[in-house]
């Protein structure tokens, strides 16, 4: 039988049109900048900044009205959870753009094509989170990290970016290269690609399909940066541009957690006793090896490496638990995480904007030429950490409560030993900000773009911390896909 015709009708345009509107605001700003060589870059920034605006709205708007539909043969999904991951990456690349601005004026050649590589890259994660079958995650989880290798790489007369750049590129091809064989094991036991047939036929945990999920969940691990998987971070964190490495500490690895959600709760949820295990060593060793680790950094952005290493171990408590209230755990303490992590990379970004400097050491006696950099850095430090009132403190909460729930209480004992071991090295930081005095004292000037960046960082870790509850009513309903899943 000849297999079926798709029409115009059964795609669903509507369904994309996010998508369509950010391809497009990618290519003006891409001929933008190739046709008019003297538009003044900051003018592509506020372009690409007020176009991401107008598609947030539109999402915004689907989510009010509560629009969702499946498309494309099956393999594209519109649905809360995708809905919140491209709300979140749109908003989360809003940010980055505008702190980015001052940043790029020190780099000598194409700062154009920067913005339209964080679109690009954006686009390549909003079709990632709504990817409903193991081919389309494949290929838009590659589409997304076309874009970091050359950003990576942006710097390209400096060797550490250049390193950083080559080692990322081999690591990204490898994690593909698993993930690909994964996917043929499992559709070779299936019969399938589509995460709904899959759901549908309940397969038994075989060795084949359990082969193939291991190896699916080591890509998707070296994508999170999750111990044993993490060597390309380091470097890569410490080698990028600081902007990019703000950007990747936390948008990419968002988008992953939204399709690892979709393969483990909302496809393979009838074999949680055979992978559950998987995410407990991983989570385990990520929080353990990140935090020991990044005790004796000296570097600021390596710091923040170990301790992005850490905190994805956090997140994963979340996924181990294996039920709805993980899953919301799991989406309130990335938006947590978001503005505390960039946050903190857009205080280095200032501070090296100004020295060329980011070493924990150069920020001694910040406190004293910047009182609202020294301040913020303490805020989004003590939110890592998990301090209340601030939003890191009740993130951790609701994922250790999710955790202990299921019982998984060996696993939350490990996270609050790492919590201990992470508020030393944090505290060394604010030692040094607070307590010791500075070699250079001329104050510290902060544009507006940098300013506004990080003010909205301050006011996301307070509000999220005092005032939870419509996050978490967001979180909440995001997850609804999985309602019906968990309980069955």
């Amino acid at each position: 039988m000849a297999p079926p015709v798709l029409t115009l009708a059964d795609l669903q345009l509507s369904l994309i049109a996010p998508e369509l509107w950010m391809t497009l605001l990618t290519c003006i700003v891409l001929i933008l900048d190739f046709a008019c060589p003297k538009l003044s870059k900051p003018k592509l920034a506020y372009l690409s900044m007020a176009g991401m605006g107008l598609i947030t709205l539109q999402l915004v708007g689907y989510a009010i009205e509560g629009k969702a539909g499946i498309s494309f043969g099956g393999m594209f999904v519109l649905d809360p959870l995708a809905l919140f991951f491209k709300i979140f990456i749109l908003l989360s690349t809003i940010l980055m753009t505008l702190a980015s601005i001052d940043a790029l004026e020190k780099i000598p050649h194409f700062r154009g094509e920067y913005y339209f590589l964080l679109l690009f890259s954006a686009l390549g994660m909003m079709f990632m989170v709504s990817a409903n079958d193991f081919l389309s995650l494949f290929i838009t989880l590659e589409f997304s990290t076309f874009g970091f290798y050359i950003l990576v790489a942006y710097l390209r007369d400096d060797l550490k970016s250049n390193e950083a750049a080559i080692k990322f590129f081999i690591l990204g091809a490898l994690a593909a290269a698993m993930i690909a064989y994964g996917v043929s094991l499992v559709y070779g036991e299936t019969g399938t690609v589509l995460f709904q047939e899959i759901v549908a036929m309940r397969p038994e945990a075989t060795v084949g399909l359990m082969i193939g999920l291991l190896f699916i969940f080591i890509g998707v691990s070296y994508k999170l940066g999750a111990v044993p998987f993490h060597t390309w971070v380091p470097d890569v964190y410490q080698g990028a541009p600081t902007t990019v490495t703000a950007y990747l500490s936390v948008v990419p690895k968002a988008a992953t957690f939204g399709i690892f959600l979709r393969v483990v709760l909302g496809t393979f949820l009838d074999l949680k006793a055979d992978w559950q295990w998987m995410i407990v060593a991983i989570a385990v060793l990520s929080m353990t090896y990140g935090n020991i680790t990044a005790i004796a950094q000296k570097n600021m952005k390596r710091l923040l490496a170990y301790s992005g290493i850490a905190q994805i171990g956090t997140v994963l408590i979340g996924l181990a638990a294996g039920t709805k209230m993980g899953s919301d755990a799991i989406l309130f303490y990335l938006l947590t995480y978001l503005f505390a992590n960039i946050g903190a990379f857009i205080v280095v970004i200032i501070f090296q904007n100004l020295t060329d400097k980011d070493d924990i050491e150069d920020l001694a006696g910040l406190n004293r030429r910047s009182p609202l950099m020294a301040f913020a850095m303490l805020l989004f430090l003590l939110s890592l950490a998990g301090v209340p009132p601030l939003a890191g403190f009740i993130g951790k909460v609701y994922v250790l409560a999710a955790a202990v729930n299921q019982g998984l209480i060996f696993l939350v004992a490990v996270a609050l030993i790492n919590m201990v071991i992470s508020f030393y090295y944090y505290l060394i930081v604010v030692k040094k900000i607070y307590a010791v005095e500075p070699t250079e004292t001329t104050p510290i000037q902060i544009s507006s773009h940098l300013k506004i960046a990080l003010y909205v960082s301050i006011a996301g870790v307070l509000l999220l911390g005092i005032w939870p509850k419509p996050f978490i009513e967001a979180s909440v309903a995001a997850t609804s896909v999985f309602t019906d899943l968990v309980l069955r």
